[in-house]
């Protein structure tokens, strides 16, 4: 098994202007290829160590340093996917208004809990949407990239909140970066589709 770094669905500067083609070069060709890296190689050390070449290996570092990397690169590729340029109307999806308001009241009910749980994650982590197996949804955080995920719940609509995801265009303001993204970027359709297939 080997990761690959996947090729973004749009160009760089796509998201301009709120997200700008520098922070999106710098995200996914350093720091997304870096989790990709870090992927592969713990896998490869575990791949030494079952054919005896490395026996003396640190397995539970090498497992920590696998979820971490795999995760992140998961995390990147929902990340990407369900973006898309500015400006774009949304058009109403049965099956996604349904699940909103099952799980949360409504649209702006659950715009607000996803905006305030992305403004209050502590240090570097994603605000994530999951799709119970139930056609449910929950709104929670993933510490840095592999801390607090449940298993058997499928991610559907993820914010990056690390530094890198907008210092270079927003500064500290966090706040502002996470209220454009939300409003401007979202491709509902793609996160209709994988809450249908969750």
């Amino acid at each position: 098994m080997k990761y690959e770094l996947p090729q973004l669905p749009y160009a760089y500067d796509a998201l301009a202007p709120i997200i700008s083609k520098e922070v999106m070069a710098l995200h996914h060709d350093k720091h997304h290829a870096a989790y990709v890296a870090g992927a592969n190689t713990a896998l490869e050390k575990l791949e030494k160590n079952r054919a005896g070449e490395l026996p003396d290996l640190d397995l539970k570092a090498t497992l920590r340093d696998l979820s971490f990397h795999v995760s992140g690169h998961l995390l990147h590729e929902l990340f990407w996917q369900i973006m898309q340029p500015p400006g774009k109307e949304y058009t109403p999806i049965q099956s996604l208004e349904d699940a909103v308001t099952k799980s949360f009241g409504g649209y702006e009910q659950m715009q607000k809990q996803f905006i305030g749980v992305a403004k209050a994650v502590e240090g570097s982590g994603w605000a994530v949407m999951y799709a119970t197996p139930t056609k449910e949804l929950l709104i929670m955080t993933i510490e840095k990239h592999n801390l607090n995920h449940l298993p058997g719940y499928h991610p559907v609509l993820a914010l990056d909140v690390w530094e890198h995801a907008y210092y270079l265009d927003y500064k500290n303001d966090r706040g502002t970066y996470v209220d454009k993204w939300f409003t401007e970027l979202i491709n509902w359709e793609e996160v209709a589709e994988r809450i249908e297939a969750a």
